[in-house]
């Protein structure tokens, strides 16, 4: 059964990304993830937490945002690129459609690109 929050957190992501063609929704792991050229943006995951794919080069700032942690997945701590942010950090439609421009940012950065190779 998915997390009410999964669903609320999924229907915010999907209206302020306005439907945008190059953008694939996936059920992924109890949670709801949004793609970009077969890789993940962001996704919605338990408790209306925000996953975001960010380049390594600036994880160790964005992580000093208030809300925001390292991504865990099950008992593994995932790599510097991937972030949560808590749902009061994105508890308006203004700070969370920030974080989905980061990803998108990121993800059209040569790191990231790279990050996504290496990741094959």
């Amino acid at each position: 059964m998915v997390d009410a929050a999964v669903v609320e957190l999924a229907d915010r992501i999907r209206a302020l990304l306005g439907g945008a063609g190059e953008i694939e929704e996936r059920a992924m792991f109890g949670s709801r993830a949004f793609l970009a050229e077969g890789r993940i943006l962001v996704g919605a995951r338990k408790g209306g937490r925000l996953l975001v794919r960010v380049a390594a080069e600036r994880a160790a700032v964005l992580l000093t945002e208030p809300g925001v942690t390292r991504a865990v997945m099950g008992a593994r701590t995932m790599s510097e690129n991937w972030l949560d942010v808590a749902a009061d950090a994105i508890a308006d439609d203004g700070a969370l459609m920030e974080w989905i421009d980061v990803a998108r940012e990121d993800a059209g950065s040569g790191e990231a690109r790279e990050t996504r190779a290496n990741d094959r």
